[in-house]
């Protein structure tokens, strides 16, 4: 597969704690020059990267942030409040987390309320559902499945990157046998070769989470 088609895929990510201003621009600059789907940031980077996106000389990528991150526990008001402020800030998309512990209790009827909150704030944005696929059971996956179907999200989402692993091919698989009709599948959390990108997207995923392939692509442009 063609690396430019690969990067089409790719959500440009940096949300370590520790993320500065600068570093967000570079992720900025790079999701411009190579043409990925979005650069994914924290919150509080939206407006201004929004604001250096949108004067940006050569070019525009989607701005993506994330609600409820890492740990999905914040109340739905308070997701809905963070979801409304990133858009009217400039998101152009949205991933947020579900409360794993409604999951846990099979509270299923909660999860999918929450997420049509969710995405109703959204709009015409799009909205991604992560689910945290390494803290689950299959039964609880399919499940989740059937609540980001139903309650209308763009996404479903398998990982945050922070959490003690990231997606796999198993759980895409998973994924394309349960979601509904018109639901796409983003792959996030320890992508970490072309080949594995490559995987993912035959699969069926639509989006990739990760900030290595940018990486990779930098370092062999070096290389010659």
């Amino acid at each position: 597969m063609d690396i430019k088609e690969i990067l089409k895929h790719c959500d440009h990510t940096l949300l370590a704690q520790t993320a500065t201003w600068e570093e967000i621009r570079q992720i900025c600059d790079d999701g411009i020059r190579y043409q990925t789907a979005s650069v994914c940031i924290p919150p509080s980077f939206v407006k201004q990267a929004a604001e250096y996106i949108n004067a940006h000389p050569d070019g525009k990528v989607a701005v993506c942030t994330v609600i409820g991150f890492p740990n999905g526990y914040n109340t739905t008001a308070v997701k809905e409040f963070e979801t409304k402020e990133a858009i009217r800030e400039g998101a152009d998309e949205i991933d947020m987390v579900v409360n794993l512990g409604w999951v846990r209790e099979g509270r299923f009827d909660l999860v999918e309320d929450e997420i049509r909150t969710l995405k109703a704030a959204c709009g015409d944005h799009i909205l991604k559902v992560i689910i945290e696929t390494c803290l689950l059971t299959e039964e609880e996956k399919v499940a989740l499945c059937g609540c980001v179907t139903g309650a209308g999200a763009d996404y479903i989402k398998t990982s945050t990157g922070f959490s003690k692993a990231g997606a796999t091919f198993d759980d895409i698989r998973l994924f394309s046998e349960h979601i509904g009709e018109g639901v796409k599948m983003k792959a996030a959390g320890g992508i970490s070769s072309i080949e594995d990108a490559e995987e993912f997207l035959r699969l069926g995923a639509e989006r990739l989470g990760t900030s290595r392939i940018v990486k990779i692509v930098k370092q062999q442009e070096k290389q010659g």
